[in-house]
């Protein structure tokens, strides 16, 4: 398959043209295409645009479609968060997370645990391989959109004993302020939206549809 890539800034400049054409096999992924232009990006670190979005390397490409090969911008260059999400029958380490986001970059720490009250216990079911993947998606959303240097969240399942930590949340960023809510939208979040159940005194807590609203 045949395809023709747009080219900006330092990589026109290297090519002398606004774009170059390459031949990748059909069913070609965005890797295969970025592979097919070492010679031009060398050791720079590049990412591919298909149809004006930035793609992930295993992004299928398509005859038609509009690839742009895009250097590194002018903004600067910002280091993406390091994320943890776990769903976990173990008892959590609040301090493990901690020591996980701590980053020299960042100003302020915030770390939430919530844990049994006024019960002996409580039992905590939930949907593991989709809790575990909506866990993840709750953190990395929170750290792209308040900013976090790191950001991690764990989830109890089984039995969780009085004072015990059922959940625990930690971020760290450059300031209070966007620690501080990223914090309190991860936890939110988490308890709106991750399928996790909770019983007390043998009874299911109710709660809302995750859909709701």
């Amino acid at each position: 398959m045949r395809i023709e890539i747009r080219l900006f800034a330092g990589l026109r400049d290297r090519a002398g043209s606004d774009r170059v054409t390459v031949e990748v096999p059909d069913g070609a992924r965005v890797a295969d295409a970025v592979a097919a232009l070492r010679w031009l990006t060398g050791d720079l670190k590049v990412v591919m645009a298909v149809n004006r979005e930035y793609a992930a390397p295993d992004t299928a490409l398509h005859a038609g479609d509009e690839l742009a090969l895009i250097p590194p911008v002018s903004g600067g260059a910002v280091e993406p968060a390091a994320i943890h999400a776990r769903v976990s029958a173990e008892p959590l380490e609040p301090e493990r997370l901690i020591r996980f986001v701590g980053n020299p970059r960042a100003g302020a720490l915030v770390s939430f645990l919530g844990v049994t009250r006024e019960v002996p216990a409580l039992e905590y079911e939930a949907y593991v391989e989709m809790a575990q993947s909506k866990l993840r998606e709750i953190v990395s959303a929170a750290a792209e959109r308040h900013g976090l240097c790191s950001a991690a969240a764990e989830h109890r399942i089984g039995t969780v004993g009085l004072s015990e930590p059922s959940v625990v949340v930690a971020v760290s960023a450059p300031h209070r302020e966007e620690a501080f809510a990223g914090a309190r939208e991860i936890i939110d979040v988490i308890k709106a939206q991750a399928p996790i159940w909770k019983r007390e005194e043998g009874e299911w807590v109710a709660g809302a549809s995750p859909l709701a609203g």
